[in-house]
């Protein structure tokens, strides 16, 4: 498969969580999901990267510690990379005092994610990252698991 299958297929199953209800640890189409979970299921699920959970992680842990947890696992699985972004990236953003908050880029900057900061009954959507006020006062950092270099593959 190409690189540009490969985004293909990580948009589209991104895009199968759109209206899943926010929730903390979730991974249940339909049922729950949160932003860092919505990137496991669309880059693991399709192949793109190895196996991996996260879990468990408490609920806005970056509010009350400043470990990059999150900027760490990301870390593991891509690079980071200049921009713009291209399909199937993942964008990270600054929450409290870490980089704790994850979408996947469709075509900058519409973003897939799950955030429940402006509605705490918020459900995976779409999101224009440069007009959405709770994310357009943040820098973003941009990450690519292309070219793949996990488990020497490349």
């Amino acid at each position: 498969m190409t690189e540009d299958e490969e985004r293909a297929l990580v948009v589209k199953e991104a895009e199968k969580w759109i209206g899943t209800p926010y929730h903390t640890n979730g991974d249940v189409l339909g049922a729950g999901i949160d932003c860092g979970m919505l990137l496991v299921r669309a880059f693991v699920d399709t192949g793109v990267v190895k196996p991996f959970d996260p879990r468990p992680y408490p609920p806005q842990w970056a509010f009350h510690q400043s470990a990059e947890r999150y900027l760490e696992i990301v870390l593991s699985l891509a690079h980071e990379i200049a921009g713009p972004p291209k399909p199937a990236d993942l964008v990270l953003f600054r929450f409290a005092k870490c980089w704790a908050h994850g979408g996947i880029v469709k075509e900058w900057p519409i973003i897939i994610h799950s955030n429940p900061t402006v509605n705490p009954f918020a459900k995976c959507r779409y999101e224009n990252a440069e007009r959405c006020t709770d994310l357009a006062r943040r820098i973003p950092r941009f990450f690519s698991p292309w070219p793949k270099v996990w488990d020497g593959v490349s």
